[in-house]
């Protein structure tokens, strides 16, 4: 233990984290992290896998050292290593052979990358953070949203705060791509040029900084398939793999569409019982998302039996993984759209009255904004009508109302035309 301990934590030898470690900087994600390590509580960063916790980890690492900690005051480990011994004696014996080795004084940092796959792992970290008081700081990941299960936020009560990572914002995108913004008006050929790779190939760092095609297909499979097995068909020991698999993949296909649980349980051949706790499962390992019915109240939003919309974390892991039969820009417009509106922390709705709303965004003051993406030049009169339907449905309670289009930028009869290209960049 002793020896992959300090195969982990290779600053305690050189001072400082391998280049090799810490990647491509992002800002936006970043930067909320770093307000944090002051205070006493938990950090748990939480996301798909691949989406860059563990690189997040090392750049926080590396802040810490530069800001003047001691680097044998940070231990990091990844629990994803294949210990046949799951249970939280291994988080024990990691813990004391760090302090064996390096024996530190004042406060220390501890890096837990992947911690759901210890057993309890919980008890342990409550244990540890109550012991140590404010001389332990504790920065945890893991890729399940189980981790913020009822049985931990009752452990754990006022100890944690949680952020979800995501793949990269096409801001960050375009900063892994080495292209400064200065002037969107000027730049804007540029800027869609990118765009179109982003709103294809989706923003998972090994895939961004890879220009192979082949490559990054048989990475992205890869991801597909780590995500279904470890994640899920291990970890909730499924039976029926082969369904979930077909789920994943007719989920993908489908996205944006309205689907109904009664149809995708005849397409796919699972009782309505098992294929609700199949998607809860695909959700919880941040794959998709369920888009709800908007109501202002969430007990009728919830209790409607209106179908969901299916949405998923990356578009470029949607590509690998469905079956595609022709291009579909427009379905991919309104992915990146629904991950962005998550990524911005906001709740996000659909709404179907005689036409329908892609987003609806209850904003906290109860106020509504509503958005629709058509990947288009020429707007289809049923985009301005749904919103104004929405409007008129919902009277002075609508705030906002958003076209994302193509290139369309403009202002008229209420409505807001924004290229999604420049919305993603949080310009417009």
């Amino acid at each position: 233990m002793k020896e992959i301990v300090k195969r982990w934590n290779p600053w305690w030898l050189y001072g400082k984290v391998p280049e090799s470690k810490k990647r491509i900087a992002r800002p936006e994600t970043l930067g909320w992290i770093t307000k944090l390590l002051n205070i006493k509580e938990i950090i748990c960063i939480t996301g798909v896998r691949r989406c860059g916790k563990s690189t997040i980890q090392f750049q926080i690492i590396d802040h810490l050292i530069e800001n003047g900690i001691a680097p044998t005051n940070i231990l990091y480990f990844n629990l994803d290593e294949p210990f046949e011994d799951k249970s939280i004696s291994i988080l024990d014996s990691i813990f004391e052979n760090y302090i064996e080795i390096n024996n530190p004084s004042g406060r220390k940092y501890i890096f837990l990358d992947e911690i759901q796959n210890i057993e309890n792992w919980e008890k342990w970290l409550k244990k540890y953070y109550d012991l140590y008081d404010i001389d332990i700081k504790f920065v945890i990941t893991g890729s399940n949203s189980t981790m913020l299960s009822d049985r931990m936020s009752t452990l754990l009560t006022g100890r944690v705060i949680s952020k979800t990572v995501y793949p990269l914002s096409f801001n960050e995108y375009l900063g892994f791509m080495e292209f400064e913004l200065k002037d969107t008006d000027v730049q804007r050929s540029e800027v869609v040029h990118h765009f179109l790779n982003y709103l294809n190939n989706g923003g998972f760092p090994e895939v961004v900084l890879e220009t192979d095609v082949d490559i990054n297909h048989m990475r992205l499979n890869e991801y597909f398939d780590s995500i279904l097995l470890r994640d899920i068909i291990v970890g909730k020991k499924i039976r029926e793999s082969s369904k979930l698999i077909e789920l994943a993949n007719y989920a993908l296909t489908n996205i944006s569409a309205l689907l109904s649980y009664m149809k995708i349980s005849k397409a796919i051949g699972l009782s309505v019982s098992s294929l609700k706790e199949y998607l809860r499962y695909l959700e919880q390992a941040y794959l998709i998302y369920q888009l709800n019915f908007f109501s202002y109240s969430i007990k009728t939003s919830l209790a409607i039996q209106k179908p969901r919309k299916i949405y998923c974390i990356d578009n470029g892991l949607r590509n690998a993984a469905s079956f595609k039969f022709s291009s579909d820009e427009g379905k991919l417009a309104k992915n990146s759209a629904f991950i962005e509106l998550k990524r911005r922390d906001l709740d996000v709705y659909y709404w179907k009255g005689r036409r329908e709303v892609d987003f609806i965004v209850k904003n906290k003051d109860n106020t509504l904004m509503g958005v629709n993406v058509t990947y288009s030049d020429v707007i289809d009169e049923r985009e301005i009508k749904a919103l104004l339907e929405l409007k008129e449905n919902f009277q002075g309670r609508v705030s906002e109302l958003i076209l994302l289009t193509r290139n369309v930028d403009k202002s008229e009869d209420g409505i807001t035309y924004i290229p999604i290209w420049k919305w993603l960049l949080g310009s417009g």
